[in-house]
């Protein structure tokens, strides 16, 4: 597995995009544009339209890349919540959304667009025209990664793969051959479930798989074998410390367990997330700053453990 970091120091440095550049599947992996297996590792953004809405800058990125050394970023733009998000205010999520790509294009990180929806199925229209527009301004950049739909919920994957279809066709119809991810039904964990019929209109797919440490464990890792075994490329797009709720104790011993899963795989990941919110998997205790630095202690047990593992060689 090749360095997912910048190679030496100084001028001559090599940002993660310039030394693995554009992304693609090959068989189960995802490799660089050198054919190699790499695992990025990053922080995803909150909901956009919440909370983590003030840390939808590119301060906020250059602090996770000078000081936590991540080699990916995600946008979770929300699409539809509450009457919030993407469809019923498209201009104003754009906004946040270019804010974090561009700012990760000029650190030579990867971005992850993220629609972030438990619903893109009845908002797929609106997807797909965000989708166009995403891929035709940034389709170029290497950097950038497309993520379809989140965490489908009660959906079938047969609902799920011909959604994800429509929308990939946009993004290739915008000329971008940029890494797609789409997620599986019981909020991205039923990746077994897609491995018996993956997408096969597109060579350039992956899956995400989302996890909790303290309520998902030896079980999903299973499902996960599963469909790595039958040929399914993965890529962790959101996994906390806690339990699925976002809140409750940390299980740091399981966590480690699925980060030692992770490596020996190759599959890159992004942790649940950069937020202030009051529960245990913010990375930023509340009254963080929007941009950073942020001291030791303005870090939450959880954000102090992923910090760590994010800066581990």
């Amino acid at each position: 597995m090749s360095s997912t970091t910048s190679t030496g120091t100084g001028p001559l440095a090599r940002t993660p995009v310039e030394q693995h550049g554009r992304l693609r599947v090959r068989g189960n992996r995802v490799v660089d544009e050198h054919g190699e297996e790499l695992q990025l590792k990053g922080m995803s953004m909150f909901w956009s339209v919440w909370e983590g809405e003030k840390f939808y800058n590119a301060s906020a990125v250059d602090t996770l890349v000078s000081n936590w050394d991540v080699t990916v970023v995600r946008a979770a733009m929300t699409a539809n919540t509450s009457g919030l998000g993407y469809v019923n205010n498209p201009d104003a999520e754009k906004r946040k959304v270019k804010a974090i790509v561009d700012a990760a294009i000029a650190q030579g990180i990867y971005v992850i667009i993220d629609w972030h929806d438990h619903d893109a199925i009845r908002n797929k229209e609106a997807a797909k025209r965000f989708f166009r527009e995403m891929a035709t301004e940034y389709g170029d950049e290497p950097a950038v990664i497309f993520e379809v739909f989140n965490e489908p919920d009660t959906e079938t994957w047969a609902q799920v793969k011909s959604y994800a279809e429509e929308v990939i066709r946009e993004i290739r119809g915008a000329k971008s051959d940029n890494l797609v991810i789409v997620g599986s039904p019981n909020w991205s964990q039923d990746v077994d479930v897609a491995a018996k019929n993956p997408i096969t209109s597109d060579n350039n797919v992956a899956y995400t798989l989302h996890f909790y440490a303290a309520t998902h464990k030896d079980a999903l890792r299973t499902k996960a074998k599963a469909a790595m075994t039958a040929g399914l490329p993965l890529f962790v797009t959101e996994w906390g410390t806690c339990t699925s709720s976002g809140d409750g104790a940390l299980d740091l011993a399981e966590a480690q367990r699925w980060l030692d899963f992770l490596a020996s795989n190759s599959i890159s990941w992004l942790n649940w997330s950069v937020v202030d919110k009051a529960e245990s998997c913010a990375a930023l205790k509340p009254g963080a700053s929007a941009g950073g630095p942020w001291a030791d202690g303005q870090l939450t047990d959880s954000g102090r453990w992923v910090k760590q593992k994010l800066q581990a060689r």
